[in-house]
């Protein structure tokens, strides 16, 4: 395919641009009053006391009838479309004969058509716009055709799935490129992918083995002297960093009024699956007691090709008319962020939060959500909720791994949010302003932690992150070499963040500020440095103390610099893990569980297993995502969620 056309983006009409605006702007105050004309064409099809039902519940959510009808299951939305089509002498578009030369879209125009529901088509000497109805879009149809006949030529109806596979087969090309290389497109210098195509993976290997150097060449010389000094007060910074903001005193936010149905926007969720059979059902029924108006809920399951067992598992759910499943290009690189890239452009909510396969979100979240935008204002771009381990019994690892994620989720990032700091994000359960992350060029498609990437890239932007008071459940891997396989990953990942955004340190200093920089420094950088340093100091202390012992003076090394300097890192780092462990588990009410914290060093060599690893990962394979299985293991849950699913009302129970 041409990566040029010959025609610009067409002029959209006035009358087509107020259809968009009432369908594509997830307006959230005020809604239409007028007459549901949306539903005129259903008049001798369904029984009028639903249509009344249907009209009401619109009214009530600020959407057309129609969108409360396809949502409840009651008429999809093709045959929906096929009725009003024929009501207004209209066109259905089934895409069946049109190919990707009847667009005069440039490619990288094509995202932008699956962002609005419109796509623009030339045939027979016309421009034609093909409509995807959403919102009150339809009613506001109804009635400009009713006032403007002459439209009627230039408009067709189609479905959001025709829509969808249309751009995706037709515009592949585009949105494959749009998945994996926009960031790398608009801003190469902050994204991980290659710059150039080496012929020889020995060469691409040795390049890469240069730059990890920068991180890692510290650890790799062990004797006293400046660099084993500069080491341990790394370390140092790394530990005094977390407990303080551990123990930052937090700001109490003031409770915001429920807001009403009507007043909520449309709000996407995305979830990239790969190998998740035994996951969906029950993330469908976590997400399905969400407390937020299903018209108004987005849901897009994006899976790989390949994977016929997840597709199957979808499928055995039956119908779900607020869940797309869309279908990711099989092209490199095979990660999480490529997945949630392409399903940005469809994204139709406002608002977009990425969860897990296994995640069990707090039904009140989204709404706890927006209201942490609400408080903190409009340069606020990501919120974050708490991620809480919820099979913590099962090995003395996921025990660790939970207390890890209370300090992390529960002490160390609401701190950071106090002083003013970016957040390293948790790779689930962050929700942002669907404009931004779009501005900022989505998800790298080539970090394998995209999540750290993105809280740092938006703090280069000028946006904050934030947490707020909303959790969510997430599985822990208990065999050491899933744990092994998921940590090594995050490891490579915060290399790739920490070499992506230190290649021009002086910009990274001027565009995010000298706190972002020392940040990026001390808690990326220093989770990957600390881990590598820590078996180097503790065999430097150790042949230092036995050198001593056999001498006959077993303390008199400990004058002998930087000895005191590795021991106090050593000491620090324990203490360190131990405080803010409890300060995280005291914000649970689990203080009886820190316990298991007696064996941090145990778990810091395995930390230190993975980190080396993770290095020779990234110079070896940078972009390969390790799975981790998920569904293994008796979950507990989350606290409300059975009595939000149980409380839960419908449209047709209403009807």
């Amino acid at each position: 395919m041409s990566s040029a056309r010959p025609y610009p983006w067409p002029p959209v009409p006035a009358s087509v641009f107020d259809i968009l605006s009432s369908s594509n702007d997830n307006h959230s105050a005020g809604h239409e009053v007028g007459r549901a004309d949306e539903l005129d064409c259903l008049r001798r099809v369904l029984a009028p006391a639903l249509l009344r039902a249907a009209g009401q519940r619109g009214r009530a959510l600020g959407i057309g009838g129609d969108q409360v009808l396809i949502r409840a299951g009651i008429i999809d939305e093709e045959t929906y479309l096929d009725r009003l089509a024929f009501h207004l002498e209209l066109k259905s578009e089934t895409f069946a004969t049109v190919d990707r030369d009847d667009s005069p879209l440039l490619d990288r125009q094509i995202p932008e058509a699956a962002r609005f529901g419109l796509i623009p088509l030339r045939q027979d000497g016309r421009l034609i716009w093909t409509l995807t109805p959403r919102g009150i879009a339809a009613r506001t149809l109804c009635q400009l055709v009713a006032r403007y006949r002459d439209l009627k030529p230039h408009i067709r109806l189609t479905s959001t799935s025709r829509a969808q596979q249309f751009l995706m087969q037709q515009g592949g090309v585009a949105m494959e490129r749009a998945a994996t290389r926009q960031l790398s497109d608009k801003w190469p210098s902050m994204s991980a992918a290659p710059t150039t195509v080496s012929n020889s993976p020995w060469r691409s290997r040795i390049t890469r083995c240069c730059g990890v150097l920068a991180l890692a060449l510290p650890p790799l010389v062990i004797a006293p002297g400046i660099l084993s000094s500069f080491l341990a007060i790394w370390f140092l910074g790394f530990v005094a960093l977390r407990v303080t903001c551990s123990l930052w005193p937090r700001s109490t936010l003031p409770d915001q009024p429920r807001l009403s149905d009507d007043r909520l926007p449309v709000y996407s969720i995305i979830v990239a699956l790969y190998r998740e059979a035994a996951s969906v059902a029950p993330l469908m029924r976590s997400l399905d007691a969400l407390d937020y108006p299903r018209e108004k809920l987005d849901i897009i399951l994006a899976i790989e090709p390949n994977d016929l067992q997840t597709r199957a598992a979808i499928a055995r759910l039956g119908p779900m008319p607020h869940v797309r499943v869309l279908i990711v290009p099989a092209v490199k690189p095979k990660t999480k962020p490529k997945a949630l890239n392409c399903a940005l452009p469809f994204a139709h909510g406002r608002f977009v939060a990425v969860f897990d396969a296994e995640d069990r979100p707090d039904p009140l979240q989204l709404r706890a959500a927006l209201d942490a935008f609400h408080v903190h204002g409009a340069d606020t771009a990501c919120a974050q909720a708490s991620l809480r381990i919820d099979n913590l019994t099962h090995s003395w690892l996921s025990r660790m791994f939970a207390i890890e994620y209370a300090g992390q989720f529960d002490a160390v990032l609401p701190g950071m949010v106090q002083l003013g700091l970016p957040l390293p994000l948790g790779g689930s359960s962050n929700h942002f302003r669907t404009d931004v992350l779009r501005e900022v060029g989505g998800w790298d498609s080539h970090n394998v932690t995209e999540d750290a990437d993105l809280g740092f890239r938006l703090a280069r932007f000028g946006y904050r992150s934030v947490t707020f008071s909303s959790t969510t459940g997430e599985e822990a891997p208990i065999a050491v070499g899933d744990w092994l396989r998921q940590r090594t990953r995050w490891m490579k990942g915060w290399v790739q963040t920490w070499l992506v955004h230190m290649r021009r340190p002086w910009r990274l200093w001027r565009e995010a500020g000298p706190f972002a920089f020392f940040t990026l420094n001390l808690i990326v950088g220093g989770n990957v440095l600390t881990a590598l340093a820590y078996p180097i100091l503790i065999y430097a202390f150790l042949a230092r103390l036995i050198a001593a012992t056999m001498s006959g003076a077993p303390l008199a090394f400990l004058a002998e610099w930087p000895a005191p300097l590795h021991l106090a890192a050593i000491v620090a780092g324990y203490l360190s893990t131990i405080v803010v462990g409890f300060v995280g588990l005291a914000k649970l009410g689990q203080l009886r569980r820190g316990w298991i914290l007696a064996l941090t060093p145990l778990y810091w060599l395995c930390l230190s297993a993975a980190a080396w690893r993770a290095v020779w990962h990234y110079i070896k394979d940078p972009y390969h995502w390790e799975k981790t299985q998920h569904g293994i293991v008796t979950r507990h849950t989350p606290a409300g969620a059975s009595d939000a699913a149980a409380s839960a009302t419908t449209f047709t129970d209403s009807a």
